[in-house]
Formats: structure tokens, C-alpha cells, sequence
């Protein structure tokens, strides 16, 4: 059963630290005037303190008489210059090597500059005169010293200023996390110094870990790096350590699946800098760490595009777009903004993700023209009236139910909304002359166990054959699971994770293929890009992940232990689900095309007078419900369909295995 602590350190966790009362406004206010000050105060200090070390720390009273006349000649040169350099603009609770390069500099040329001076009214007679009596020659050593002693007072000044805002003016949390950071390099270093600005302290860092033997043992900022990732759990425990910080902007998410791993069964949470991408394009800065999402383990390398194709294909166009409140059809009405379409038709049949997609989208991209459009797509006259009166010139197909249990119950639900609809769709594209059309299709097609599987097999069939005489470019799309949407497994257990347990996975065996879903959406428009008609495009999906581990993974991420705090429990495979999905894009029915993530599917198609008959005697037999015969249609248009009874007892055989 789940720790009953559970619900309690939910709640210790979102418990937001104490604020602290800013600065003084008057400081503030006065802050200029105060700095100028501050720089006048030294300037004074320094050539004192030079000529007390040129003079073995003797006061002698002829330097005391010229002093005044001297500060004066300081003055006029040093504040101007220090005002050049903008030395009075700095913000001194965040200096850094920067700042001191620019006091170095300024006092370098207003070093530069009094020197100079000197010699000329020492040695030129029109301005000898004005010198005061035993000022003639000129004190290059006072000079030298009095730069150096200015580096060092400002210098100085500037870092008691950080230090008393990072150390002594910290205000410390309910109680310090015991952190550890991941990455002994420069994200980590700068993570570290981003803790310790902090105004209220939250963490106690412990240490670093670093895999580079070169860094072990070593001090950063008077912490050590105390050893490997793989030395992580001994070292959490020994140090009880409460929150892991990912600080390798650069690495990739084998990596940081690696780490979690590692830390499998201990209770610790984990959060991760931003990639080095946002970092570089200034959009965010390493401080700026989050909780480390499944998105960062299960996710893959950036998918190079081939932006200009992309862009040919969908600027200035009118773009349609069916199930755009849908988890891909939203991204890929988002995707489809980037390249400046001159009108987007947002075509769902739910209102409120409609709404919702609608807004976001004029607030995102005011620029472009949207429409929002309710409709349900089995429904021939509204759509036509749609294409009618826009002409969409790209349509993207998205609208379709997904959910296999579901279907399975709801068969002709399945049939009328995934192929029907489909139908209704893709003759309106070929009738009104659009230039592209593309369905998104999935791996539950290939030698599909499910009603919902099979409805898109059938529909992939449909396409195929109207593109055989269509001058609309017609393809198709097949990729697998989508990380994060809507009914999907991740959501799922994340909300019985919050629930406090038990997290329910249909088999220990089972396992998907995975695809973050702005990535399946890109690659969705590179294909319809490169499409020229009839292709069944399938996107390279990866390695397959095992529905177990990443459940042991999300109640890792969580803080918790699997097994202990939140359990993990078996089901068996419900009606139409598969063990293991197929989908490759490697093999003797696979054709390579140009992009490496992309290949397109060989198949023979069916026969267009049988196809059409069969389509049209399984909607008539959808309209019934009657599951039995509806499964007998389908396996004549779709042989290798395996469902029905005997496709369950093929499951649960697999399961007992």
C-alpha cells in the first residue's frame, strides 16, 4: 500500500519559501549618486595609500601638502573616465570577470592619461607654472601604485557588495534541501553561483558528480566533486541528499534517463537546466532549472528539417486542419504558424478544445488569419460547404478516434468517424481541386488486433486508392505513441502518482514506441512535403520502451520509491490492445527516402471496385453495432486483421508466457 507520508510531502513541496523585504527604496533611489561616491572615496584612498607604500609606510609631511593639489589632478581625470568605461551603471550585487575587466581598463587610461599630463606641465613651460611647488618632477612609481591600489579597493568594494547579498543577507528557506548537482562543468559552476544569489536560500549544495576522472576529488567554490554517476545511490544515501540537479545543458536523453536510473528507489527529486539550445538563443539562462520531465528521458536528438521544402508547402497557403483541438492536431496547427500560412482552418467538432486552440493561436500568432470552424467531418454537406467556400489548398487530416478499448466497445463508432470520415474528407480535397492532402495514421494499422487499428488501415487503403487518379497529392503518415496526449499512459500515471498509487500497466512485457509530439508533427509536414501521391509515409519511431520502466521512471521523477511509496500493479491486455507495436522503417517492404527519419511503405493495393463495395457493406453493417459482423467485414478487406476472440486469446497466450 502507499505510504500514508504521501499526500503530506505533496503538500511540503509546493509550500512556497518566505519573501524578503527588498532593499531600501532610498537606496535605490540614490543609487547613482551613492556609487559616484564610492569611486570618489577611493580615488581619494588610493594615492594615500600608494604613497604610504612608496614611503615604507611613513607619513611624510611634504605629502601631506601636496596631497590636496594632487587628488584634485586625480579627480578631474579619473571620474570622467570611470563615467566613459560606465563604471557608475553597474549593478554590484552580480559582478562578475566582466566588471573587473572594465575597472582594469578604466584605470588603465586614467593612469594613461595623469601620467601624461604630469610630464607635460613638469616639462613644458607654459604649464610648468601651474604646478604646485614640489610637484615639477613627475611620480610615475605613486602613479603605478595609486592603478593598482583602485583595481583592488573597487574591486574589493564591488565583491563585499555580492558577497553580503549571497551570504549574509540570504534569508534561509523552512529548511535547506541537501542538492546535488550533476555536471561538474561550466553549467554547473554557474548553477552554483545562481543558488547562492539567490535572495531566500533554498538548497544546501552538497557537492557535484562528475564522470571525468580528471575532476575527482577536485574543488569548485570549496565543494567537491565527490564521484560518478554510477556511485550516485551510495553517495545520495551517505549525504542524504533530497533534490539532484541535471547540469549538462549539452547532454542528450540517454544520458539523463542514465541518471535517473541510477537513482532508481531512492526518494529524490530531479531537476534539470535548460538545453543548451534555449541557453544559446538567450530565451533562457542555466539558473532558470526545472523538474525533469519524461519528455527529457524518452525524448530524442532535434529532427533536422528541410525548412525551405516545409515552407514551400505551407506559406501563403490556405491550410486546413481536421481535429485541431486534438493533442497532434493542436501542434500541428501550432507547427503550421511557424511558416506563415496566409488563412488557418481550424476544423474540430469539440467546441471547447476548439475554443481554447483558437485563443491561444491568435495569441501566439496575431499576425495570421484563423478561422475556427465547428464541425463533425462525417457530416458530407457541411464539409463540402467548408471547401466550398475556402478552398483550403493543403488539408491535414488529424480527426480521428484513437483510444483502443474504447473502439472495441464503440465499433461503429470507430468505422463511421475513422474511415466515413476520412471518406468524406479526402473526396472533398480531390473535389475541389486542393494541392495536398495528408492523413495522420498509426503503428495500431500494421497488422492491426483492434477495431481502431483496422478502421485506419482501411482509411490508409481508401487514400491510396484515391490518389490513384486524383490531382491532389494524397499520403499518408503512420507514426506510434505520442508522449503527453490526451489519454495516453504518461498522463495517465502521473495522475495515480498523484493519487498516491497504485500505478496500473497492462503486462510487464508490453512496450510502445514513443515520439514527443512537436517532433511527430514536423515530421508529419516534412513527408506531406516530399509526397507526390499514394505514398504511406512512417516516420522512424526509435527504440521501443518498456510501459513498466517508464512507469518506475515517472514515480522516480515524482520523489518517490516504486514498489514502496507507489506501487505498480498488472492488468491484463484489455480488447484490441497488442504487447508490442510494429513499426519500422527497415526492411524489404521499406523504401528509403532522403530523410533519414522518414521511409515509405511498399504494399500491393487492393482492388478499387472490391475496396469500395467492402467499405461501403461495412458502413452499413457499422450502423448496426453489431461487433461480430462488423469483424467478419473487416478481416475481408483486411486479411492480416487478427481481432475478434481469437485476437484476445492470441494476448492473453503472449501474457502467460
Amino acid at each position: 500500500m502507499p505510504n500514508s507520508n504521501t499526500n503530506t510531502e505533496l503538500k511540503q513541496r509546493i509550500q512556497k519559501p518566505p519573501e524578503l523585504s527588498p532593499v531600501p527604496a532610498a537606496l535605490l533611489r540614490y543609487r547613482k549618486p551613492l556609487i559616484i561616491l564610492a569611486h570618489i572615496l577611493v580615488f581619494a584612498a588610493s594615492p594615500f595609500l600608494s604613497s604610504l607604500l612608496i614611503h615604507n609606510m611613513q607619513i611624510k609631511r611634504s605629502w601631506l601638502d601636496l596631497y590636496p593639489p594632487l587628488l584634485l589632478f586625480v579627480l578631474i581625470v579619473k571620474l570622467p573616465v570611470f563615467a566613459l568605461f560606465k563604471q557608475y551603471r553597474g549593478w554590484w550585487r552580480y559582478v562578475g570577470i566582466s566588471d573587473l575587466t572594465g575597472i582594469m581598463r578604466a584605470s588603465l587610461v586614467s593612469t594613461f592619461i595623469i601620467v601624461a599630463l604630469w610630464f607635460v606641465m613638469s616639462y613644458i613651460e607654459p604649464f610648468r607654472t601651474l604646478l604646485p611647488a614640489g610637484m615639477k618632477s613627475p611620480a610615475e612609481g605613486i602613479c603605478m601604485a595609486d592603478m593598482f591600489a583602485t583595481i583592488l579597493l573597487l574591486a574589493g568594494l564591488r565583491m563585499l557588495i555580492r558577497l553580503y547579498f549571497e551570504e549574509f543577507r540570504t534569508v534561509e528557506a523552512v529548511r535547506l534541501k541537501r542538492f546535488l548537482i550533476i555536471g561538474a562543468g561550466d553549467a554547473g559552476e554557474e548553477l552554483l553561483r545562481a543558488i547562492h544569489r539567490k535572495t531566500v536560500a533554498e538548497y544546501e549544495v552538497i557537492g557535484f558528480i562528475d564522470d571525468n576522472p580528471r575532476k575527482q576529488g577536485t574543488l569548485i567554490h570549496g565543494l567537491p566533486v565527490l564521484g560518478t554517476v554510477e556511485e550516485l545511490p551510495k553517495i545520495c544515501e551517505q549525504r542524504n541528499i533530497e533534490e539532484i540537479a541535471i547540469a549538462m545543458p549539452s547532454a542528450s536523453h540517454q544520458e539523463r534517463r542514465r541518471v535517473v536510473q541510477v537513482c532508481s528507489g531512492t526518494k529524490i527529486r530531479f531537476r534539470t537546466v535548460p538545453s543548451i539550445t534555449d541557453i544559446v538563443s538567450g530565451k533562457l539562462s542555466v539558473s532558470q532549472i526545472r523538474n525533469v520531465d519524461i519528455n527529457d528521458l524518452l525524448g530524442r536528438e532535434a529532427v533536422e528539417l528541410d525548412l525551405d521544402l516545409i515552407e514551400a508547402f505551407l506559406k501563403d497557403k490556405t491550410i486546413l486542419v481536421t481535429g485541431a483541438g486534438g493533442s497532434i492536431g493542436s501542434e500541428m496547427c501550432r507547427q503550421v504558424c511557424n511558416f506563415r500560412p496566409k488563412l488557418l482552418l481550424l476544423v474540430e467538432q469539440a467546441e471547447n478544445p476548439l475554443f481554447y486552440m483558437e485563443r491561444e493561436l491568435r495569441k501566439q500568432f496575431p499576425d495570421i488569419p484563423i478561422k475556427a470552424i465547428v464541425c463533425n467531418i462525417t457530416d458530407k454537406p457541411r464539409v463540402d460547404g467548408i471547401f466550398e467556400k475556402y478552398k483550403p489548398e493543403v488539408v491535414i487530416h488529424a480527426a480521428a478516434h484513437k483510444h483502443v478499448p474504447l473502439m472495441e466497445l464503440n465499433p461503429g463508432e470507430a468505422i463511421k468517424n475513422n474511415i466515413v470520415g476520412t471518406q468524406v474528407v479526402a473526396d472533398a480535397a480531390n473535389n475541389h481541386n486542393a494541392a495536398n492532402f495528408v492523413m495522420i495514421s498509426t503503428d495500431k494499422a500494421v497488422n492491426p488486433t483492434s477495431i481502431m487499428g483496422s478502421s485506419k488501415r482501411i482509411a490508409e487503403m481508401y487514400i491510396q486508392d484515391l490518389s490513384r487518379n486524383s490531382k491532389t497529392h494524397l499520403v499518408t503518415v503512420r507514426f506510434g505513441n505520442v508522449l503527453g496526449s490526451d489519454g495516453s499512459v504518461v498522463p495517465t500515471f502521473k495522475k495515480q502518482i498523484a493519487e498516491g498509487g497504485p500505478v496500473t500497466v497492462t503486462h510487464p512485457k508490453m512496450k510502445r514506441y514513443f515520439m514527443t509530439i512537436p517532433e511527430a508533427s514536423q515530421l508529419v509536414l516534412q513527408a506531406a512535403s516530399m509526397g507526390k501521391g499514394g505514398e504511406i509515409f512512417v516516420l522512424d519511431m526509435g527504440e521501443p520502451v518498456k510501459i513498466v520502466d517508464l512507469a518506475r521512471e515517472l514515480i522516480t521523477l515524482s520523489g518517490f520509491k516504486p514498489g514502496e511509496d507507489i506501487e505498480i500493479t498488472f492488468t491484463n491486455p484489455r480488447p484490441g490492445e497488442k504487447l508490442f507495436e510494429e513499426l519500422s522503417i527497415e526492411g524489404e517492404n521499406m523504401q528509403r527516402t532522403r530523410h533519414s527519419k522518414i521511409s515509405i511503405w511498399k504494399n500491393i493495393p487492393m482492388d478499387r471496385d472490391k475496396l469500395r463495395a467492402g467499405i461501403n457493406e461495412l458502413v452499413t453493417i457499422a450502423q448496426t453495432q453489431n461487433h461480430n459482423e462488423i469483424v467478419q467485414k473487416i478481416k475481408e478487406l483486411v486479411p492480416e486483421y487478427t481481432g475478434g476472440s481469437s485476437g484476445n486469446n492470441q494476448n492473453a497466450e503472449i501474457a502467460e508466457e
